[in-house]
């Protein structure tokens, strides 16, 4: 089951621990990160099995990008789903540093 886009997810942005963050169920979903030189390294992106298929992931990358972008930072994708993601949003590749 998919968690619709307007559907109420309580990111958090956990600077102490570098990442975006979202408790459901119980369950810890996150992207980690790590700030260099201006630009924003995603190392890591991880939702538990139980919860996958509910666009948790998405919803974590987007709000990291959406960070990136506001904080005039440049992304550099460390994972395989970021990587992902960035491929079926291109409207998101200018954040991508080169």
């Amino acid at each position: 089951m998919t968690i619709p886009a307007t559907a109420a997810l309580e990111i958090v942005h956990n600077a102490a621990a570098q990442r975006f963050e979202v408790r459901i169920e119980g369950w810890l979903c996150r992207c980690d990160y790590r700030a260099v030189d201006g630009e924003l390294h995603l190392l890591h992106t991880e939702v538990p099995p139980l919860l996958e298929g509910r666009g948790i992931a998405a919803r974590l990358v987007r709000a990291a990008l959406d960070h990136a972008e506001q904080a005039g930072l440049r992304v550099r994708p460390r994972c395989s789903y970021v990587h992902s993601y960035l491929r079926r949003h291109p409207e998101r590749a200018h954040l991508k540093a080169d």
